[in-house]
């Protein structure tokens, strides 16, 4: 398996379906490495590669425990305390999904959060993996200032719950 499979098998693992792949999860999200080990069939030395290297930091080792910095579409609670945005955030996604965005905003839809990107190159790398990026810009300062609340996860992605599409800068 390369790195980058066992980083997806990760992710799905961590994020979306621990139970059903028979890892239990600790509340705040954290997994026994042995067990995810044993479930994924890898070497701890390539776990360990794995959590170094990802170019998006997507997980935490503490140990013998691991864990996704977010994205879970499982009921975990990471623990994150709010934070203060800087003025502007960026998001990623794709020619098609502008439309609903333009009247709906943007969605968690099946995690906990919208996730937004520090600059503009981060967005564009997350928007292109369904094709050709589209980014938009968030007025996170101004949400902020609305009352809207904002976490910062351990590897710089910012979360918040939804943003409205007044706070969105189109292309």
């Amino acid at each position: 398996m390369t790195d980058e499979q066992l980083s997806r098998r990760l992710s799905y693992l961590l994020r979306h379906a621990p139970g059903e792949l028979g890892v239990t999860l600790e509340p705040d999200g954290w997994a026994p490495v042995q067990a995810v080990l044993r479930h994924l069939r890898v070497s701890r030395e390539q776990l360990e590669r794995v959590v170094a290297t990802n170019n998006k930091q997507r997980f935490s080792l503490d140990g013998d425990r691991i864990r996704a910095n977010q994205g879970h579409s499982v009921p975990v609670d990471l623990g994150l305390t709010p934070a203060v945005p800087p003025a502007r955030l960026y998001h990623g996604t794709h020619p098609a999904a502008l439309p609903a965005i333009r009247q709906e905003g943007l969605r968690k839809m099946g995690r906990h959060h919208v996730h937004l990107s520090p600059d503009p190159e981060t967005a564009r790398r997350v928007g292109a993996r369904r094709g050709v990026p589209v980014v938009l810009e968030v007025e996170a300062g101004a949400m902020h200032a609305a009352g809207y609340v904002f976490y910062l996860s351990a590897n710089g992605v910012w979360l918040v719950d939804a943003v409205p599409p007044e706070f969105l800068a189109f292309p």
